[in-house]
């Protein structure tokens, strides 16, 4: 999972990530808006989504596996421009961990019009090789774009 905010270390929701681990910190290519209700949201380019999360954790988790293989390696300078910066978590127990994630995140993969999706896109560690996570993007931007692609600002 990429995390780009409040469940970021430090943030309020936090402790939804207990039991996983941060291993690195990271960047997408995307951009970053500071909302009114006092958290952010990303709104990623289409051509990055390799997946939409789906009713079933499991074949989703499955999907996070088998993501990277085959994953072009594009030059990073231009891959992440614009990027957004956050925490790239694992876990192990995605059946039970991504509903959760999705009711905290306002995403219902049998719903089209929920306002986030939770997407699978390339991720850029640092100082590692670019791998894919889930990340939870808003289907709009509203609020204040953040050029800098970090939150807080």
């Amino acid at each position: 999972m990429f995390f780009y905010g409040t469940l970021k270390r430090g943030g309020r929701y936090h402790s939804y990530c207990r039991g996983g681990r941060m291993t690195a910190e990271a960047r997408i290519r995307g951009l970053l808006y500071d909302l009114p209700q006092g958290y952010p949201a990303i709104v990623v380019p289409e051509e990055t989504v390799l997946a939409v999360g789906t009713d079933d954790p499991l074949a989703d988790a499955l999907a996070d596996a088998l993501g990277a293989n085959g994953l072009a390696r594009p030059d990073l300078a231009e891959a992440v421009t614009p990027a957004v910066y956050g925490e790239l978590y694992t876990f192990d127990d995605p059946e039970r961990r991504l509903p959760r994630l999705d009711v905290l995140e306002d995403f219902s993969p049998s719903n089209p019009s929920s306002p986030y999706r939770r997407v699978l896109v390339p991720v850029y560690p640092d100082g590692s090789d670019v791998t894919v996570a889930w990340a939870y993007a808003a289907r709009h931007p509203r609020g204040t774009h953040l050029p800098g692609g970090r939150w807080p600002a």
